[in-house]
C-alpha cells in the first residue's frame, strides 16, 4: 500500500476557528455545545433547528443532545456580537490578503415563520416570498470584496406590535431594555460600531428602504462615508451647486419682502426624476 499523504492545513485551521468561537462564548460549559451546534449547521439536512440537528449529532442519545443544544442557543448568556467579532478576526485578514474592501452592504432578510411566539414574527414584507407574509426580519451589514463577503453585523428587527405587547415579550424573554428602532436606525448603529471597531471601510450600498430615510443619508454624510442608495423618483434633492439658503433675519413684524419670496420660489429642491431628466444625455 502506498504511503498516506499528510493532511493539509484546512482541518487544523477550521478546528482553530471553531475553538475561537467557543472561547468567545465565555464559560467552559458552553464550549462543547457551541461546537456541536456549529457542526450540526454544517451537516447535511435541510432543517437546521435544534431537534433535527440533535438527531443527526447523537443518534443514541437525542434527548440529551437536544437539551445541550437548546441551552446554549436559548438560555446561556453569551454575546452574539462577541462571537461574531471573533469570527471577523479570522475571516477579514484572509479576505484582505486576496482583495481590498469595495463596499459595505446594508440589507434585511426575511425568514417565513408560522405562529405568534417566535420573537419578532409579524406580517411584514418578506424578501424570500416577495410579498407581505408572516415572517421575521433581520438587518445585516456585510463587508465585501470583489470575490467574497462577510456579515459584520446581524440583528433581529423587532416590530412595534412586539414592542407594545408586554405579555408576549415576557413570555418569550424579550428584555424591557429593547425598544423599537426602525431598520435604518439599526443599520446606522451597525455602521457606527463597525467603524469604531476598525473594519476596513467601503462604499455603503443599500436599497430604497434605507435610501428614502433622510436621517440615514445625513448620518452617513456626517460620518464622511461615501454611499450609493436606492431612492424613489419623487425624492427631493438640490441641484449640483445649490443648497438651502439660511433664513434671513426678520426686522420687526413687517414680514419678508415680496422680492425675496419670488427669489426663493426659484431656489427650491427638485425631484430626483426632474433632476435626472435635466442632465445631459451620455454619449
Amino acid at each position: 500500500m502506498g504511503k498516506k499523504s499528510a493532511p493539509g492545513p484546512q482541518p487544523q485551521r477550521f478546528a482553530a476557528y471553531i475553538e475561537g468561537l467557543a472561547e468567545a462564548a465565555g464559560h467552559a460549559d458552553r464550549h462543547g455545545p457551541l461546537k456541536n451546534y456549529c457542526t450540526g449547521l454544517l451537516l447535511p439536512g435541510e432543517r437546521k433547528s435544534v431537534e433535527p440537528m440533535a438527531a443527526r449529532l447523537a443518534v443514541d442519545n437525542v434527548r440529551r443532545m437536544h437539551q445541550s443544544l437548546h441551552h446554549v442557543v436559548a438560555d446561556a448568556p453569551w454575546s452574539d456580537e462577541g462571537v461574531l467579532d471573533r469570527s471577523l478576526d479570522f475571516v477579514i485578514p484572509a479576505m484582505l490578503r486576496r482583495d481590498p474592501v469595495v463596499a459595505w452592504v446594508v440589507d434585511d432578510t426575511g425568514f417565513p415563520k408560522k405562529g405568534r411566539e417566535s420573537v419578532g414574527v409579524a406580517r411584514q414584507y418578506c424578501g424570500q416570498v416577495g410579498k407581505q407574509d408572516n415572517c421575521r426580519v433581520a438587518v445585516s451589514l456585510s463587508m465585501t470584496t470583489e470575490r467574497a463577503s462577510m456579515p459584520v453585523a446581524f440583528r433581529l428587527y423587532l416590530p412595534n406590535v412586539w414592542v407594545e405587547d408586554r405579555k408576549r415579550r415576557k413570555k418569550t424573554g424579550v428584555p424591557d431594555s429593547i425598544q423599537f428602532q426602525t431598520k435604518p436606525e439599526i443599520a446606522l448603529e451597525q455602521i457606527r460600531r463597525a467603524s469604531e471597531r476598525g473594519v476596513p471601510q467601503g462604499v455603503v450600498l443599500a436599497d430604497a428602504g434605507y435610501g428614502m430615510d433622510t436621517n440615514f443619508r445625513s448620518e452617513l454624510t456626517r460620518l464622511e462615508m461615501a454611499y450609493v442608495l436606492g431612492v424613489q423618483n419623487t425624492t427631493s434633492v438640490w441641484k449640483p451647486g445649490e443648497q438651502p439658503k439660511p433664513a434671513p433675519a426678520r426686522k420687526g413684524n413687517t414680514g419678508r419682502p415680496r422680492k425675496l419670496l419670488q427669489r426663493d420660489a426659484q431656489h427650491q429642491p427638485v425631484s430626483v426624476k426632474e433632476l435626472a431628466l435635466s442632465l445631459p444625455a451620455l454619449a
